[in-house]
């Protein structure tokens, strides 16, 4: 009888595994498996033990799962931190790091994904070593000022950069720079599209050894030694002296020799890859309280094959930029220097329609509603802002904020302001505006024109201290004049 029961309760513990399985969304082979492994246990202790720890490995899956989820939910998909990026290089004498893939985060941010974000940083007096990329590049100098030289088929371009310098590097060539100042370090923000697999990039070192490998290594001896005409010791000696790294120190006389280095012979290329420094330019948008420059493919037409833009806000301290949409172009903005806050309207659609709290009876249903993404930015940080997300960015206190804009998808894009004395709900017809708000047009009028400034605005701390300040002091019921 006691065995019969033994045998019942076991039949029930292996039905409610099954259950268990069934119902867990993350129900998969692994596990269908495991429960198939348990019936085929003889019966016992073995089988028991092998359903208890299909249960906990089922379990321990779905609150994983759950939790996952509910950090899917919290997290926001648009912001990128330190923690985002991947090293890829880190010595005493420089770094270099990629941004994770976009379509990795979020499938909100598919349409980017042929697209990665990466940071150079090089001490003063370091020689970059040469490599050469799948992908096509685009440099812009946020800090220092150095070399730079591309190898290609017939020739090679040596160009001096400096402070918003932008320079395209083309696909296949080999790009090696110093950092040729004493004191101050190379920074580089570079937007990559890769070539050969969307989103995935590879980087290729020929003239080098051990660290960073040369990819020589992965030839035969055989090979080198008919490719070169040399014989496999001395082979072995230039393919495995250097141990470095990516990043080296110069002498004073190797950093003069490359300083002075200049272009030499051969076709040009039917495109220059000559730098065009982006803030030497008149700003597009300038006022006490920021300056806008923008550059696109008619002013440089390396530019023009990536379909790609780029502009730098620098912000002043307690100030904001406008909110604004772009009406094509996806903007992956990266924080440059300084620190704040951006605030974006995303749309968050319902699986009902419902009614909010405030909404009558007589009032229609409505699926649409809308979310704040705010995330407070500093150096290094990313922000994917999409086509048609209206965004603002606010400086903090005591420091401006400088935000670098890769415009993706540039061609035909036009940017609309949505506050200020440039905003486009300005231009409404007097019945539109009375329609859309539901108030007399001169409500709105003196809603939409209070702002005087365009693009750049006094942020809310500037704001406020402008309010306190427009009060009117109240006299003391004590004080009195003398006769």
């Amino acid at each position: 009888m006691a065995t019969r029961t033994v045998q019942v309760l076991f039949s029930l513990l292996l039905l409610l595994s099954t259950c268990v399985l069934a119902s867990t969304s993350g129900s998969d082979r692994a596990k269908k498996r495991c429960h198939m492994e348990c019936r085929g246990t003889p019966e016992g202790r073995r089988r028991k033990e092998c359903v208890r720890q299909c249960l906990d490995h089922s379990g321990r899956e779905r609150e994983h799962g759950e939790v996952a989820e509910g950090e899917r939910r919290e997290r926001n998909p648009y912001f990128f931190g330190d923690r985002s990026y991947e090293q890829w290089s880190r010595s005493e004498h420089g770094r270099f790091e990629v941004l994770e893939r976009f379509a990795r985060r979020s499938e909100l941010l598919v349409g980017v994904e042929n697209y990665r974000l990466a940071v150079l940083e090089a001490e003063p007096e370091t020689f970059i070593m040469p490599r050469h990329w799948d992908a096509e590049e685009v440099f812009y100098v946020m800090e220092g000022r150095g070399t730079i030289t591309l190898l290609h088929e017939n020739n090679r371009e040596t160009h001096d950069i400096k402070r918003g310098d932008i320079i395209w590097i083309p696909a296949g060539a080999i790009v090696y720079a110093i950092n040729k100042a004493r004191n101050e370090k190379l920074r580089v923000a570079i937007l990559l599209r890769p070539i050969s697999t969307p989103g995935h990039v590879e980087e290729f070192y020929g003239a080098a050894g051990r660290n960073p490998e040369t990819f020589f290594a992965s030839f035969s001896d055989e090979v080198l030694e008919a490719a070169f005409d040399t014989p496999s010791e001395k082979l072995e000696r230039l393919f495995e002296k250097q141990r470095r790294g990516e990043f080296i120190k110069m002498t004073e006389e190797q950093m003069r020799a490359l300083t002075q280095s200049t272009s030499e012979g051969g076709w040009p290329l039917a495109r220059s890859t000559e730098p065009y420094n982006l803030l030497q330019n008149r700003p597009s948008h300038s006022n006490e309280h920021g300056q806008l420059h923008e550059v696109g493919a008619s002013e440089y037409q390396q530019l023009q094959d990536l379909d790609v833009d780029v502009s730098i806000a620098n912000i002043s301290e307690r100030s904001m930029m406008a909110p604004n949409y772009n009406s094509l172009s996806t903007k992956l903005a990266m924080v440059v220097q300084g620190r704040g806050y951006i605030e974006m309207a995303c749309p968050s659609r319902s699986g009902q329609s419902r009614r909010s709290e405030e909404t009558t009876e007589s009032e229609p249903q409505q699926r649409l509603r809308y979310r704040t993404v705010r995330s407070r930015v500093s150096r290094g940080s990313v922000f994917v802002i999409p086509a048609g997300h209206p965004v603002a960015a606010v400086a903090a206190r005591n420091e401006n904020l400088e935000v670098l804009f890769f415009g993706v998808r540039a061609a035909q894009n036009r940017n609309y302001y949505l506050a200020g004395r440039n905003n486009v709900l300005n231009r409404l017809d007097r019945e539109a505006k009375e329609l859309a708000f539901g108030v007399p047009a001169e409500e709105v009028d003196e809603v939409l024109h209070a702002q005087p400034e365009s693009v750049f605005v006094p942020g809310p701390e500037r704001r406020r201290e402008a309010e306190r300040g427009r009060q009117p002091s109240l006299e003391s019921p004590l004080s009195f004049s003398e006769s």
